[in-house]
């Protein structure tokens, strides 16, 4: 393509969704010499802010438009949080980079004063904290540590999360440390925690960014360029394993890979959690094998023997 030229990306319009575009945008022109402009499109997931995403059916509740702009070629490039993009990749789409990753961790955010972490008590969240957060998997571990905490649902975008646990409807928040670090939010007022993977395993791929355009598309293909291996090596292994279980964003999984000199190395924690997310058990293993197939089967089947199949009592 002209160098002249410019590209449309598609991106929802949140805040955090904007700085990723702008981001991409960014390393596209500095790295590529590539332009583009950036058209907002408006999701299913953005249009219903009042439904815990456990209450939502179907997958795609902020991809399944993009990707239809994507392919009614309103735009050439989208970006998505990989960890809101369904492992079936539609027909005449691929994902041709995904850039470096930011921390896939969570943070634990909460009233001043109210932490006081311990070994019996790793998030240090005292019997009766009210904990906002609508992820079954935070909820199915932050419950298991933690039995006597109550969840409720928390709904909206950072900035709108965090100002509702300033105005006291919640004691402590759970969130992706990636997208309060990308937002540079001012936290001193509030007690945080970033949550080790022994503590809170995260969900497949967050921290990740994902570029989708259109399979074969000739303009797009100088993209390929922005892809990190090592980071795709891990996220792969992380959505192999989430595709094993045949889920998607209500699936209480929580995965990280890593790689050294052993390998492909996966910790994984599935959560069985009742109705009224009032009690949950979890099970956790770990595997390490010679490539990312290899390590989520083994963690896939050691899930299978190790997961409780008694019903939450």
């Amino acid at each position: 393509m002209s160098r002249s030229q410019s590209l449309c990306l598609g991106t929802r319009g949140s805040d955090l969704a904007l700085w990723q575009a702008r981001h991409v945008a960014a390393m596209l022109s500095e790295r590529l010499g590539i332009t583009t402009r950036i058209e907002i499109i408006k999701t299913r997931g953005d249009r219903i802010q009042d439904v815990a995403f456990a209450k939502m059916e179907g997958k795609g509740f902020f991809t399944k438009e993009l990707q239809e702009a994507l392919l009614d070629h309103r735009v050439d490039l989208v970006v998505h949080s990989l960890k809101d993009l369904p492992t079936e990749e539609l027909e005449g789409l691929e994902v041709v980079a995904i850039p470096e990753r930011s921390n896939p961790a969570d943070l634990l955010l909460a009233r001043k004063g109210l932490l006081d972490s311990t070994p019996d008590n790793p998030m240090g969240l005292p019997d009766g904290t009210l904990l906002g957060t609508s992820s079954l998997r935070r909820a199915a571990q932050a419950l298991a540590l933690c039995p006597k905490i109550e969840i409720k649902a928390l709904r909206g975008n950072v900035p709108t999360r965090i100002a509702k646990l300033r105005d006291g409807g919640y004691d402590a928040i759970l969130l992706a440390a990636a997208g309060v670090g990308r937002l540079e939010i001012d936290l001193s007022d509030l007690d945080v925690a970033e949550l080790a993977p022994e503590v809170m395993l995260p969900a497949p791929g967050q921290g990740a960014l994902a570029i989708e355009c259109r399979t074969g598309d000739e303009p797009t293909r100088p993209l390929e360029a922005l892809h990190d291996h090592e980071v795709a090596t891990h996220v792969t292994t992380e959505r192999r394993l989430l595709d094993l279980l045949g889920g998607g964003c209500h699936l209480p999984l929580g995965c990280l890979a890593t790689t050294d000199d052993s390998g492909v190395r996966l910790q994984a924690v599935l959560g069985r959690i009742d109705e009224q997310v009032t009690h949950a058990t979890v099970a956790r293993v770990g595997a390490v094998a010679p490539d990312p197939m290899l390590a989520a089967a083994a963690c896939y089947e050691a899930l299978r023997l190790a997961a409780d199949r008694s019903p939450v009592e």
